[in-house]
């Protein structure tokens, strides 16, 4: 069965030329113009992922994705022309999985969306090799639920949050590079990525299970190296 993603842009060129992108590698192809109507074909069709313009007119992109991340946990891949880190902060802050600047090259964004569907996809199918469950301290992960439950109060993670806090936990102790991450999570190599992006999602994860971000007492920062949980 062919993949659904939608294609929520205002501006028609560009949505034609990712259309046609989409469309020759086989994929099924939904347009939206803005973020209502985003959110409405999300609410009614069955989507895999989501090309996600920040800047629409009625709701933009921003607004669209919390309110989708409220109904889905389909894999969204934003659009900006905007490339400074705090907007990148705040574009995955919301609950994007990953982050393309404009002007971007289509066969960049084809690498992305088929790098979000391969871990979807190994995510769904990845057999329980471990306890279902992860206790640590005053953290629980379980790998069945995808729930995380810190101090007695269930955070919210989006998937990819998820899978970088359940693959450090899983090899505590091990330290992991930026790139090791991004190619553990995403199931792509790193020749696309923004190194920024996997640190993004890392402090992300600290502002939801640390008592103190600024001082993690779960996934701790190798200086010159990556990231590790070595409780």
């Amino acid at each position: 069965m062919k993949m659904t993603i939608l294609v929520a842009e205002d501006e028609q060129e560009i949505r034609d030329v990712i259309h046609i992108y989409l469309r020759n590698e086989g994929y099924l192809v939904r347009e939206a113009e803005d973020g209502t109507q985003a959110l409405k074909m999300v609410q009614q069709e069955n989507i895999d992922l989501i090309i996600l313009d920040i800047m629409m007119p009625h709701l933009d992109g921003i607004q669209a994705c919390l309110k989708i991340r409220e109904i889905s946990n389909v894999p969204i891949i934003m659009l900006s022309a905007k490339g400074e880190d705090l907007d990148k902060i705040m574009g995955l802050s919301t609950g994007a999985d990953d982050y393309v600047t404009k002007p971007f090259n289509p066969l960049e964004l084809i690498a992305r969306v088929k790098a979000q569907i391969r871990r979807q996809h190994f995510t769904s199918r990845k057999p329980a090799i471990n306890d279902s469950e992860i206790a640590m301290d005053d953290l629980v992960i379980n790998r069945d639920q995808h729930s995380v439950v810190v101090r007695g109060h269930e955070k919210s993670l989006t998937p990819i949050e998820f899978s970088i806090l359940e693959l450090l936990a899983m090899h505590r102790g091990q330290v992991f590079n930026v790139d090791k991450i991004y190619q553990s999570v995403w199931k792509e190599h790193t020749a696309f990525y923004s190194e920024n992006t996997v640190m993004v999602h890392i402090r992300n994860i600290r502002e939801k299970i640390e008592v103190n971000p600024r001082e993690p007492q779960y996934i701790k920062t190798v200086w010159g190296v990556g990231y590790k949980i070595e409780k």
